[in-house]
């Protein structure tokens, strides 16, 4: 059973075993009103305990939680809506979400976050709405990272380290509407290029697009990503580099160098050829004069001794 067809019979009877402890109560210092639990600002150093089994809308925002539990999370299979921003949490983990497959909303902006695991969002396939925003220790995101969120809409990536994005991990977002990408030192090289253009001709809704701008190369430092594809086009494409002639001009001499070896041996091939040629059609006619020279000779002494046997003829 794949991961996006949702917890098992197993995982099921676990939670309703679980909801017979803690099915009703409320977290202490939470306030819990219908199917929403709010634990905004209490301090929390930890996932909270006793969060009703039908909560629908968790906020945790504004606490100092290091960890999300995947666990206790998972028991909350009904759970849409899940705000956990600024705390301190450090990293997702492929199994942080595995319960929580109905999710909607997700926000872990302003925490730690140090990595994303390729799978960690890989069930929410019906996520709309991420924010991963103001994690300034986030360098890298894996082009697997949203390959089932294929139902998300808008995506916060503001203030982060990430210096480069591929375009094969936004492809598949089909229905992807708004996207946030300032704040971020994005690395304006040639593998950044098909993103960049992607950007171009695509319909996204870029709010802050003149503010997420390049920090390398030098040359086009400050260049917001909305206008920066033509310069990277011709300086990718187009444009050579003194590394791109050096290497042309090392590549053209030994082209030459290996056409004139070539040349030389095929020369030398054909000279030998003709030679060996000619000296066996050189024997050949050499036998034919010296046996005519050999009839001759047993002709002419066949004819001497022949007329010594005879009288003159008198004239």
């Amino acid at each position: 059973m794949s991961l996006s067809a949702g917890p098992g019979p197993g995982w099921l009877l676990f939670s309703f075993g679980m909801g017979l402890v803690s099915g009703s109560k409320c977290p202490k210092n939470c306030l819990c009103q219908g199917q929403e639990v709010s634990c905004i600002g209490k301090q929390l150093t930890e996932y909270p305990v006793d969060i009703p089994l039908d909560t629908r809308r968790l906020s945790l925002k504004d606490n100092r939680i290091t960890t999300l539990p995947a666990m206790q999370l998972g028991l909350l299979s009904d759970l849409v809506y899940l705000d956990c921003q600024n705390n301190r949490i450090q990293e997702v983990m492929d199994y942080t979400f595995i319960g929580v497959f109905r999710l909607v909303y997700l926000d872990l902006s302003s925490n730690n976050l140090t990595s994303i695991t390729p799978s960690s969002f890989s069930v929410l396939s019906s996520l709309v709405h991420l924010s991963i925003a103001n994690n300034p220790h986030l360098l890298y995101l894996d082009k697997y990272t949203f390959a089932n969120t294929s139902s998300l809409r808008i995506l916060d990536l503001r203030n982060t380290s990430l210096q480069t994005l591929e375009y094969t991990g936004f492809s598949h977002l089909t229905v992807l509407q708004t996207l946030y990408l300032s704040g971020n030192p994005w690395k304006c090289n040639c593998s950044f290029l098909e993103f960049v253009i992607h950007l171009r001709v695509s319909l996204l809704n870029q709010p802050d697009k003149y503010n997420a701008t390049c920090a390398e190369p030098a040359g086009l430092m400050g260049w917001p990503l909305a206008e920066v594809s033509h310069p990277l086009q011709y300086m990718c494409i187009t444009h050579l580099t003194n590394q791109d002639y050096t290497f042309l001009l090392l590549i053209g001499f030994c082209i030459f160098a290996a056409g004139t070896v070539a040349a030389w041996l095929t020369g030398m091939c054909a000279v030998l050829y003709q030679n060996t040629h000619r000296r066996s059609m050189g024997d050949e006619p050499e036998e034919e004069p010296m046996a005519k020279v050999e009839i001759s000779r047993q002709l002419f002494l066949g004819r001497s001794s022949s007329d010594q046997g005879r009288f003159p003829e008198v004239i």
